[in-house]
């Protein structure tokens, strides 16, 4: 990869150019160089839109492309493990989007695959969780971890927004959709980032599709640390609680509030109080400022795992913890886990 690393795309879906085409042109060592999409007209069309220079019939020719050393895989959620083995097995780099898969057993399979990707061929796997990569999340674990807010007590992470459209593919069940899994993989990975280690679900509660009680559109669950810090975490895609992305640690000398942790390009607020006994008052505010966006943060980071090995903050394995987290979820619930089969 003398020529940097040349990404291409598995699907033209609506989030690649704000994930992939735009980023690439801000980061020097990563080129897009071809889009393969299930409908070759509307690859193509992507292609003229963003100036990617080589257009594929189909996933397996583009996979079978020598001039792209690694792919991003923005397809429906049922589809991120198939294709990302199939990737590892023609030789590719991987940058998969949230959630790495369906459920734990798929995550299981995706990272021993990739491990043995790595160890043969440096092949790299890296979960699309781009907020996670962005100066912003380190800086509310540090904050956490440093002991300013003192003994952690609790933790709660929110990510709800608006999608009223219920025919869109993030509500099919087929395609592993729901809340849970759209918006709720969010709230949990934060939850975890500031709770440390896996956490048990203790109760779940869901607002289902009346069209398919089997699709959550929203969710709330209370979790529980190793340590004893207890969690809350909630999302949904349609309910009353409309536009909600923050996250929250409370500790004994003092809490942490963030706003938009997901995207803090667009706007974000970071700030420490007192503890309520002490009246909650404001200690301090935050803010970033002049940093890339989390979409140019994670390719940067895609970049460096693979041309540098540098460590991968959303791993495989960081996967199989988190989605152990969603599939409790569902089974506190009720709901059948994605991607696994039923009984008749």
């Amino acid at each position: 990869m003398s020529q940097g690393l040349r990404v291409g795309l598995l699907g033209a879906a609506a989030i690649a150019p704000a994930a992939l085409v735009k980023p690439a042109r801000r980061t020097p060592r990563v080129t897009v160089t071809a889009v393969a999409a299930r409908d070759r007209r509307r690859a193509g069309e992507f292609a003229r839109r963003h100036g990617i220079p080589v257009v594929h019939s189909g996933y397996d020719e583009l996979l079978a492309d020598p001039q792209v050393d690694a792919v991003y895989v923005p397809l429906p959620n049922g589809l991120h493990a198939e294709w990302t083995l199939k990737a590892l097995e023609a030789g590719k780099h991987v940058l998969c989007e949230k959630p790495l898969t369906a459920n734990r057993a798929e995550a299981e399979r995706v990272a021993e695959a990739a491990d043995e990707a790595y160890a043969r061929s440096g092949l790299v796997v890296m979960e699309a969780f781009h907020y996670r990569h962005h100066p912003l999340a380190a800086r509310m674990r540090e904050i956490v971890e440093g002991g300013e807010l003192g003994e952690l007590r609790h933790v709660e992470a929110e990510v709800c927004f608006p999608l009223p459209r219920f025919g869109d593919i993030r509500y099919d069940y087929g395609l592993a959709g729901g809340a849970t899994m759209d918006a709720g993989c969010y709230a949990v990975h934060v939850a975890r980032l500031l709770g440390g280690g896996a956490p048990a679900v203790t109760a779940a509660r869901m607002l289902t599709l009346r069209k398919d009680p089997r699709v959550d559109r929203a969710m709330s669950a209370d979790l529980a640390f190793p340590g004893g810090v207890s969690g809350r975490v909630r999302a949904s895609m349609w309910s009353r609680r409309l536009l909600s992305i923050r996250a929250r640690a409370i500790g004994s000398a003092g809490e942490l509030h963030v706003t938009n942790f997901v995207m803090p390009q667009l706007y974000h607020r970071l700030t420490v109080r007192a503890p309520r006994a002490e009246g909650g008052r404001v200690l301090r505010r935050e803010r970033l400022r002049h940093t890339p966006s989390s979409y140019a943060c994670q390719l940067s980071a895609f970049a460096s795992a693979v041309l540098d090995k540098a460590p991968v903050l959303t791993s495989p394995a960081d996967a199989v913890t988190n989605m152990g987290v969603l599939d409790e979820i569902y089974r506190a619930c009720g709901l059948p886990v994605r991607g696994e089969p039923q009984q008749s």
